[in-house]
């Protein structure tokens, strides 16, 4: 259903088109009137749902045509069925469900033209098989015209009354969404209240699929709710000006960087971000980096570039979540300038060329080897050397290698400027050429290499060396003591004790964070 919003400050109202809204803002920012507004728009369609009114608030009354109240004022008026004494929106549901149920059997009893319809659509067994499948430990039983509730864990039977909070808001809501009108616009303050939060996703969802012709708006402050309503239009209410009666909101939208529910999910998280490379999954980054920065909410996102992109996206936000993001990306072939150009703007650069390298910090392999009652020191003299005779045998590659990227990196950032014509283009391509002097790029590298073979400086090397088999080739693993001399087994047994909080855990995630300067 297309909803015309609010009137919005200093501009046109936003015209939504969306079957799922979600209001987000601060305590006191406006977003129960906002939601009050959109209720009067839609007139006769409109229904609000709210938890906290239904269990609590007796003696309120919703004057809409299509509300609970209403509907059971009407109920009253035309049955005799149905007690005219209940209180509260709650109770009010389960009378306005049996009644339902009871009127359908006496259909079918004495051949009512409604019989086939009402057995068809019974919104009490709908209400009971959803109830039961989120609280399976419990049946709902109906006793001469009462709803009683039957635990499994004891064989008890007792009232709906009795029921915890989050027990009785979900029959709540699942009850009163089957009385929503036709193509409505059902409005939800709070839809998390009361709920756990392994119960929050699969209960609106289950209520969106059993009414797919209505319009659903949730008013929440709780951002990790509004991260489960994915394909949902987010609106962030800033602020209502009394006076005017118009709002501060706009639609909110993710980074391009980054897949909205992803976005909504980090928001919810309400910790810093880390934004990593990897798919999740199966990368080092993916499981490593957890591990060691526990204080953050870590994404991976895939290759570095988009890792760049989202760090700068995502604090350009910083007035919406006000939430601290980084990023962490492989040193690579970067030269210092180009690390501190991404440090400079939040995206931290090891001191090692890639992750793998990070296994290989002195005193993680100090570490690894003391805690398989191996000699430390003589361990870490025979990795070193390892490393040293690997690297001192690619050491021309690696240059070249380093040379290559500082090329493309130049190349790039001198290419990409304006040129009236293609005769500037060439004569700029030319005088580049003559200039950049890649052997001279080449030399300088070979000899700095050299000097760290010659030096023996592990870290060093350890920062320029990208070769991805380095473990196996040096091995780390069963010099300090593993069975098994593959990188897989080396990296297998930290990620496992990084699990686990103890000293020798700590002492590595320490190293790996110093490597980040962190």
């Amino acid at each position: 259903m297309k909803l015309t919003l609010p009137p919005r400050s200093g501009d046109r109202s936003l015209t939504i088109d969306e079957r799922r809204i979600t209001v987000i803002g601060a305590n006191g920012a406006g977003k129960t009137r906002f939601a009050r507004r959109i209720a009067e728009a839609a007139g006769d369609l409109a229904f609000n749902m709210s938890a906290i009114k239904a269990i609590y608030g007796r003696d309120e009354e919703d004057n809409l045509p299509a509300s609970i109240d209403s509907l059971y004022h009407a109920a009253v008026a035309k049955s005799a069925l149905i007690r005219p004494d209940i209180r509260g929106e709650l109770d009010r549901v389960i009378a306005l469900l049996i009644n339902d149920t009871a009127t359908g059997l006496m259909a079918a009893r004495f051949g009512s033209d409604e019989a086939e319809n009402l057995s068809r659509h019974n919104k009490l067994d709908t209400v009971i098989r959803y109830w039961q499948e989120l609280f399976p430990d419990n049946k709902i039983l109906i006793t001469y015209g009462r709803m009683l509730v039957n635990s499994a864990d004891n064989d008890d039977i007792y009232p709906t009354g009795l029921l915890s909070s989050g027990e009785r808001a979900v029959m709540y809501y699942l009850g009163a969404a089957m009385f929503a009108p036709q193509g409505g616009v059902v409005v939800v303050s709070s839809p998390e209240m009361f709920l756990h939060a392994s119960v929050v996703r699969p209960l609106w969802d289950r209520i969106e699929s059993l009414r797919p012709d209505c319009t659903f708006v949730y008013v929440t402050h709780d951002l990790g709710f509004a991260a489960t309503r994915t394909d949902s239009a987010v609106i962030w209410v800033r602020s209502c000006d009394n006076d005017t009666g118009e709002w501060d909101y706009e639609r909110l939208r993710s980074p391009q960087s980054l897949p909205d529910d992803i976005f909504m999910a980090i928001l919810g998280e309400r910790k810093p971000v880390l934004f990593i490379e990897g798919d999740g999954i199966n990368s080092y980054d993916a499981k490593l980096y957890p591990l060691i920065f526990k204080e953050f909410t870590v994404k991976s996102l895939g290759g570095c570039d988009r890792v760049i992109e989202a760090t700068r996206s995502f604090n350009g936000l910083r007035s919406i979540h006000n939430l601290d993001a980084f990023g962490i990306v492989d040193r690579d072939r970067r030269d210092t300038a180009e690390v501190n150009y991404l440090r400079g703007r939040k995206v931290l650069v090891p001191e090692v060329a890639e992750i793998e390298n990070l296994f290989m910090l002195e005193d993680v392999v100090r570490t690894m080897a003391a805690r398989n009652r191996r000699r430390p020191d003589q361990v870490f003299a025979k990795v070193r050397r390892n490393l040293l005779h690997l690297f001192e045998g690619q050491i021309k590659r690696q240059a070249l290698e380093h040379t290559r990227h500082r090329l493309k990196k130049e190349v790039a950032h001198r290419v990409d400027g304006k040129f009236d014509n293609i005769t500037e283009l060439e004569r700029h391509i030319t005088e580049m050429m003559l200039t950049i002097n890649p052997r001279g790029i080449y030399q300088s590298l070979l000899k700095q290499f050299e000097s760290y073979v010659r030096s023996g400086d592990y870290a060093a090397v350890l920062r320029v060396f990208n070769h991805k088999s380095m473990l196996s080739e040096t091995h780390v693993a069963s010099l300090c003591g593993l069975q098994g001399d593959d990188k897989k087994t080396f990296i297998t047994y930290i990620l496992n004790l990084l699990e686990h909080d103890s000293k020798d855990a700590e002492t590595i995630r320490a190293a790996i964070r110093k490597a980040f300067d962190i």
